[in-house]
């Protein structure tokens, strides 16, 4: 038994003197107080510890966090039941029907949603239907070493159109271009609402100056693309990190709701990796979090282009496989990766050993993630995809060999990585941070303007869990 100090102000007083008995129930206590008139009172209480809190990051729990929270989960249920009535959508959510018609009306205002037609009902008042309002799109652009790739994105993530054009090693002739190809579907589009442009990129943006800082697969110098791009189209640019980009669109579009720690790895010209950790996909200092690619596995293996040697990236991308293959002094060249993989379709015996052997050092590089991040799933996009059947068991072979207490993470490829790049880049736009002030990270709040209001708080759009119903 223990003596202490227990609220209640049904005893007149705030504190009271009394004996306090524990029997632990999971993760409750039954509490016995005695006051000052000897009443025994039991309680069942929840067992609080204590968690360090660092207060230069944290936000108090004010009725405005409470508003937003309850508006993303309508955003969620809207996105994942569309159409969906008011009274469905106080079910699904746990929210009370007034509750949820003003933060249906605060959507519908801000555009994020609208009404549609009637549902058919036996009987009764037939409720207006909701759904998202895919009048609203982005503009958005995946840039790779070679062949951009630009489109716009509705908010169910359909696209409305889309282009390629080359890209250079001047940064300026090729952002003026992608800015041109953009002005076009615009105003072909013009019926449209654009709420801002995406780009992933094959590098790391720094969170704090919204720069590129280290793409040495593209080459370009310190080149202020998100300026170039904001002056040429007069919207506001959101970047990041092309794995960054698939994994976000994975979280909204694939098939891994309810996993919360997982690594997506993008394997084309070069290798990058995303990474989601307690449902949070973690950018690190400046940005530079995830460059496996750039861990060395031979400090004396093959120059790469970040300028040290052996990496994992010069042994497991498509231009490593390339490179396998014209060693073996083959019959037949093959220029591209696509050529590599028709060659290998075509059971072509060099082509399959160049990738095969590609295939080995992917799983050697995934041991390293599997055992220093411990996810539940790594999902697989790049070129390496389209020979998926043949080279799935080579990865999935080398990654066992060396699973820490027999704890592997489930292998799954992510098809369509170019769509799922550019899904990603729209969804940056949606989750734009809640001012300019605010760096990109991983709490980063989403926000977006409201036409006609003097003094606001602009709003966004994020990804929720799922909800059990």
């Amino acid at each position: 038994m223990k003596t202490g100090a227990h609220p209640d102000k049904s005893f007149g007083t705030s504190f009271h003197r009394g004996i306090v008995m524990k029997a632990s129930q999971g993760n409750h206590v039954l509490r016995s107080v005695v006051g000052v008139r000897d009443k025994r009172i039991w309680t069942n209480e929840m067992i609080r510890g204590m968690q360090k809190v660092d207060l230069a990051y944290a936000h108090l729990a004010s009725s405005e966090v409470a508003r937003d929270i309850n508006r993303d989960v309508i955003l969620e249920v809207i996105r994942a039941n569309q159409p969906i009535s008011r009274a469905e959508l106080a079910r699904l959510s746990g929210l009370q029907r007034s509750t949820v018609s003003l933060i249906v009306n605060q959507l519908i205002e801000e555009r994020w949603v609208r009404d549609g037609g009637t549902a058919h009902l036996p009987r009764g008042r037939r409720p207006t239907m909701v759904g998202l309002n895919d009048n609203l799109v982005m503009l958005v652009a995946d840039i790779r070493p070679r062949l951009a790739t630009v489109a716009i994105v509705d908010l169910n993530g359909r696209f409305l159109s889309r282009a390629q054009l080359p890209v250079t090693s001047d940064p300026e002739r090729t952002i003026a271009g992608i800015v041109e190809s953009m002005l076009r579907m615009k105003q072909s589009h013009a019926q449209r609402s654009f709420e801002g442009v995406g780009i992933a990129l094959p590098g790391r943006v720094d969170s704090t100056t919204q720069r590129l800082r280290f793409a040495p697969n593209l080459g370009w110098s310190d080149f202020d693309i998100k300026g170039a791009m904001e002056r040429g189209t007069g919207l506001a640019v959101e970047m990041d990190n092309a794995a960054n980009a698939c994994l976000l669109a994975e979280t909204w579009f694939g098939g891994i709701d309810g996993v919360r720690n997982a690594v997506l790895v993008t394997i084309s010209e070069g290798v990058g990796t995303g990474i989601l950790c307690n449902g949070q996909i973690i950018y690190g200092n400046h940005g530079m979090a995830g460059e496996f690619g750039h861990i060395s596995l031979d400090v004396n293996g093959p120059l790469c282009g970040c300028g040290a040697r052996g990496c994992w990236e010069v042994y497991a991308s498509s231009s490593a496989a390339l490179r396998y293959y014209a060693e073996s002094k083959p019959k037949i060249i093959a220029r591209t990766i696509e050529d590599l993989l028709r060659l290998a379709s075509e059971e072509d015996a060099k082509a399959i050993a160049a990738l095969t052997r590609q295939a080995e050092y992917v799983g050697h590089g995934l041991r390293t993630i599997a055992a220093a991040l411990a996810p539940e799933v790594i999902l697989i996009a790049g070129d390496i995809v389209a020979a998926w059947g043949r080279l799935a068991p080579v990865i999935e072979k080398t990654l066992s060999e060396s699973s820490l207490v027999g704890l592997k993470p489930r292998l799954m490829p992510t098809h369509e990585a170019e769509v799922a790049r550019l899904r990603g880049a729209a969804i940056l736009v949606l989750q734009r941070r809640s001012s300019a002030g605010e760096a990109t990270g991983t709490n980063r709040v989403p926000r977006r303007a409201v036409a006609e209001k003097k003094k606001q708080v602009v709003r966004g759009t994020r990804r929720v869990a799922a909800l059990s119903t």
